[in-house]
């Protein structure tokens, strides 16, 4: 193959990669899948590339992922950490549709079992809802499909509406305030702007959700996140 070729066929194979969160970026879509979000040295599930998607060459085996995720995903797991454990795990998700199923379903189980007990838990609740949302920007997409029909098992589930209710659970959390935030960039408009609000007031005493506020959400040229939010919010 000539060198002209092979170059354009590279730059094609970017191009199909990036082209999902550049259009995320054009509808201020909830940057869920374009957009890591900074840990630290939290724990999460292992992450190789050095930008937001898989690069091609991670070893993970994903008959682990459900064990793996629900391992890391503990009562006292920070929310910012659950959000991109869960962020990575779609990812992976996104290569084995038994896996994507059964995560979700487990996660799902965990909240209902401890709600029928009579100890609802907010964050069992939040990751199945943002588990949700995030599967919806990803699987099943045109530019992802996990099975040959597209099937998404977060299909017809209100995943934001299970974030609103582990919020009410676990009473003020800017951390979860700032996940409803990215899920509510495109709507609903009076719960995005509270859901900023509430964000941006908590970061000043959260070093790290302060941290992830003004990371950029895809390349220098684009805006911060607490810019994003608070532009949103504006407009509101």
């Amino acid at each position: 193959m000539r060198p002209q070729l092979i170059r354009s066929s590279r730059f094609a194979v970017v191009l199909l990669a990036i082209l999902p969160c550049f259009a995320t970026l054009v509808q201020a879509g909830p940057p869920l899948i374009c957009h890591p979000i900074e840990i630290g040295q939290a724990k999460s599930l292992p992450w190789i590339s050095h930008n937001w998607n898989l690069n091609g060459s991670e070893n993970f085996d994903t008959k682990n992922l459900v064990r793996d995720t629900l391992e890391i995903l503990r009562p006292n797991t920070p929310v910012l950490v659950r959000m991109e454990t869960l962020r990575r795990a779609t990812l992976y998700a996104g290569k084995d549709p038994v896996a994507a199923k059964e995560l979700l379903a487990r996660l799902h189980a965990r909240a209902t079992s401890a709600e029928s007990s009579g100890h609802a838990d907010a964050l069992a609740w939040f990751d199945v809802g943002y588990l949700t949302e995030t599967y919806k920007q990803w699987i099943g997409q045109s530019w992802m499909r996990v099975s040959k029909d597209g099937h998404n098992p977060a299909t017809g589930v209100d995943g934001y509406a299970l974030v609103k209710k582990a919020i009410g659970l676990r009473g003020s959390d800017p951390q979860m305030e700032f996940a409803a935030a990215l899920l509510t960039l495109s709507g609903p408009q009076e719960e995005h702007h509270q859901h900023a609000l509430n964000t941006i007031g908590g970061a000043k005493t959260d070093p790290l959700l302060a941290q992830n506020l003004a990371t950029r959400f895809i390349g220098p040229q684009s805006q911060t996140m607490s810019e994003m939010l608070a532009r949103n919010s504006a407009a509101n």
